[in-house]
Order: structure tokens, then C-alpha cells, then sequence
């Protein structure tokens, strides 16, 4: 049984691996599958979704030859993973009031 992402975890997920240090495409979706469960193909339309917003910037670096754009969080990407993390919050700390209350109880 796999547990559905929403699109703002999917975000605050993004943007709390952006905020440690900036990554490439390729390099932000391995980081992310070692969470959860996501493709090439979902991760560059919330990338370019992000950064529409504001809360990512790009940059291109040269390596072997090529470009790579990393990605990079902003001032107002920083404001909106906090707000993700306080909404994270509460719902994680509700569901644990509730997968733990039998536990409590025996």
C-alpha cells in the first residue's frame, strides 16, 4: 500500500532538500526517492511549478562538456517551506493522537 503525496507535501519536500543545499534535476529526484516514491517525469513539472511561483531560481553550472541548471531556493521559497512544515506538523501530530491512542490506553 503506497500513501498519496499531496502536491503541498510534494513542495515542502522539494523545497526542505533545496534549503540544505542547491541540486540538478537528475541529483533532486534521487535525493526525493529516497523518501517517497517519484519519477523524472513528476518531479520537473513541480520543479518548473516552484520556480513559476517564486520559490525556486536556476543556474546553470558546466560539467563534462554540458550544462546542469540547478535549483535553488529563495527568500519567499524559504517563507513558504515554513508554512509547509507548520501544516505538516499539525497533521502529523493529529495522526499520531490517533494511531497511538490504543497504545496509550492498554
Amino acid at each position: 500500500m503506497k500513501i498519496q503525496v499531496t502536491a503541498d507535501l510534494l513542495d515542502g519536500l522539494v523545497l526542505a532538500l533545496l534549503d540544505r543545499e542547491d541540486f540538478y534535476g537528475y541529483a533532486l529526484t534521487q535525493e526525493m526517492q529516497k523518501a517517497i516514491s517519484i519519477s523524472e517525469s513528476t518531479m520537473y513539472p513541480v520543479l518548473r511549478r516552484l520556480k513559476k511561483d517564486g520559490y525556486l531560481t536556476t543556474y546553470d553550472q558546466p560539467f563534462q562538456g554540458r550544462n546542469r541548471r540547478y535549483y535553488q531556493i529563495t527568500e519567499s521559497g524559504e517563507e513558504h517551506l515554513a508554512k509547509v512544515y507548520r501544516m505538516w506538523t499539525d497533521y502529523k501530530e493529529s495522526l499520531d493522537k490517533v494511531f497511538t491512542a490504543k497504545q496509550e490506553n492498554q
